[in-house]
């Protein structure tokens, strides 16, 4: 299970490495459908590449501060820089593809 993570916790989480950030939202269908999608990328990359979820209903200030405006929105980050963005649901190919990319 991917891990929940709040504001506070946020810039330990991704400082270092690769991480690819889900935020989503309870009430979001297509956040339900990538659901499934991220755990299973998260299981076959977790020796390379760390998966978080980010609640944007609990963490209102990290989707302003990444302009976070539709859900689901996937950013990946590498050092703790933000270095890509994918918005909406996508084959799990697509966003294995993006990540990949940046390893």
């Amino acid at each position: 299970m991917l891990k929940l993570v709040h504001s506070h916790r946020f810039k330990d989480e991704v400082e270092s490495g690769v991480v690819v950030v889900d935020f989503f939202a309870t009430w979001c269908g297509p956040c339900k459908m990538l659901a499934p999608v991220m755990e299973e990328l998260s299981e076959e990359m977790n020796e390379k590449v760390k998966f978080i979820k980010v609640d944007i209903d609990q963490s209102l200030d990290l989707a302003k501060q990444f302009q976070v405006s539709s859900v689901p929105t996937m950013m990946i980050f590498k050092d703790g820089e933000k270095i890509d963005t994918l918005i909406g649901f996508l084959p799990k190919e697509k966003i294995k593809e993006s990540i990949e990319s940046h390893l």
